[in-house]
């Protein structure tokens, strides 16, 4: 009887060359390059197989602990938001993201949710309404997510200028507490306006960068974490290694400062493939992308529910978008990142993004930096690029989104009444720079069939 301890002992161990000649016999004369190997928008190649006398990895952080289940909410009502964020907390949710467009009432937002993480998303930048919300609310983990970078990009200019802008924002960050977090780095948009995954790196670092220098520039040693935003795409693995080439890359940048600064990863799911035809397999696209946000080692996500690009938040959406999360979490015991580690194909993932990014970010750096290359429209162009050769592959149909380009739902009616417009809108304003603009794959099939009654 063997021991079962040992039983692998009997069959010898078979290389990676042994393994490709297998494969070559068993081609049949087709060639192996063009038959097995994809080659991706990013310049990786994908093999057919890894093994471990080949494969390359870097040294990735442990992920400490369980992923947060995060419900956001946009503040229109301060009573409605609060009942709804504590009745969030008692159906699943850990913390809390608030969006909002103005100051309001942080008492009544706030109340009775002292033991929740509390993420702001703020669309202004007002240094009295912080401060007090700071002062008031001093033992509670909040993280503001202060983006003077993330609004340019967005909107085209700074919240005031460049000089009143940094002067607020220079005084917050000198009044930071350990319970409050004040920069963020929102690198969502990116993804969303067509980004590949390794420009999603460079540009989250490089616009990360430009805040490590303000610090070091201004003598400020109070900030122990940044808060990254990011949005997860539909490539499973490329998205698990996303976020395993960010934790690495930003420690080799923090090494070059001399500093110590946690990166808190919040994620939440691409509007990028979210569709108006056969919408509920949104749902689907949105439960493969959280699970890449957790094996990815994500600290937060927040889920969209399926039909949040053209309804405004509803109970049925919302606590189908919660239950994803908890199903995943508690049900499928998918809790950190730390699962994938020594999957030969996702460890030399890791290592192939994090170079490709890593000569970008090189690459904009030598240029003046992330500032200067959005005032002079590189970034944005190179976003451009990415998105046209992707809705290239999606008006092919080689880049499928069931039930738009791919096995079209013959009885689906598109929904024509929306509470949210979900094409782009363009706003005729004055910009400084040219703003980077999210847009989904489908618009185009869309708008045409809602036009033609199809």
């Amino acid at each position: 009887m063997h021991d079962l301890d040992n039983l692998f002992e009997d069959f010898p161990p078979v290389s990676s060359k042994q393994w490709k000649q297998k494969i070559q016999l068993d081609l049949n004369g087709s060639d192996y390059n063009k038959t097995l190997l994809t080659h991706t928008l990013e310049g990786i190649t994908i093999k057919p197989f890894y093994h471990s006398d080949s494969f390359k990895k870097v040294d990735v952080t442990d992920t400490s602990g369980a992923f947060q289940i995060c419900q956001t909410l946009y503040i229109n009502n301060e009573k409605t938001t609060n009942y709804l964020a504590k009745d969030a907390i008692k159906r699943g949710a850990d913390c809390i993201q608030f969006i909002a467009s103005k100051p309001f009432d942080f008492k009544t937002v706030l109340k009775n949710l002292n033991h929740a993480s509390i993420y702001f998303q703020f669309l202004f930048l007002d240094l009295n309404f912080f401060k007090e919300l700071k002062q008031a609310n001093e033992n509670q983990l909040m993280y503001f997510n202060i983006d003077l970078i993330g609004n340019l990009t967005k909107t085209g200019n700074w919240f005031y200028n460049n000089q009143k802008d940094h002067e607020i924002l220079k005084l917050l960050l000198q009044q930071q507490t350990n319970h409050t977090h004040v920069l963020g780095v929102d690198a969502s948009l990116y993804q969303n306006a067509g980004a590949n995954v390794v420009q999603q790196i460079a540009y989250a670092l490089s616009h990360a960068n430009e805040y490590l220098y303000f610090l070091q520039k201004n003598e400020i040693h109070s900030v122990r974490k940044i808060n990254f935003n990011f949005s997860i795409g539909s490539n499973y693995f490329f998205e698990i290694a996303k976020f395993r080439a960010f934790r690495y890359l930003w420690n080799v940048l923090l090494k070059k400062y001399d500093l110590i600064i946690e990166a808190s990863i919040f994620a939440l799911p691409t509007l990028r493939n979210k569709t108006l035809s056969d919408v509920h397999v949104n749902m689907l696209r949105t439960t493969t992308e959280c699970m890449s946000g957790i094996l990815g080692g994500a600290d937060v996500i927040s889920n969209n529910a399926y039909d949040s690009i053209f309804r405004k938040k509803n109970e049925f959406g919302e606590r189908i978008a919660r239950n994803q999360l908890i199903i995943l979490k508690e049900e499928g015991d998918l809790k950190s990142g730390n699962y994938t580690k020594g999957s030969y194909y996702i460890e030399e993932l890791t290592y192939e993004i994090a170079e490709e990014a890593l000569l970008i970010f090189k690459d904009i750096e030598k240029s003046g930096g992330f500032l200067k290359q959005l005032f002079k429209g590189t970034i944005q162009k190179k976003i451009i690029e990415n998105a046209q050769k992707e809705q290239g592959l999606f008006n092919s149909g080689e880049l499928p989104l069931v039930g738009t380009n791919k096995r079209i739902n013959s009885d689906d009616v598109i929904e024509s009444k929306f509470e949210i417009y979900p094409f782009i809108k363009k706003k005729k304003h004055q910009t400084i720079i040219q703003p980077i603009i999210s847009k989904r794959l489908s618009e185009s099939i869309e708008i045409n069939r809602l036009k033609n009654k199809i």
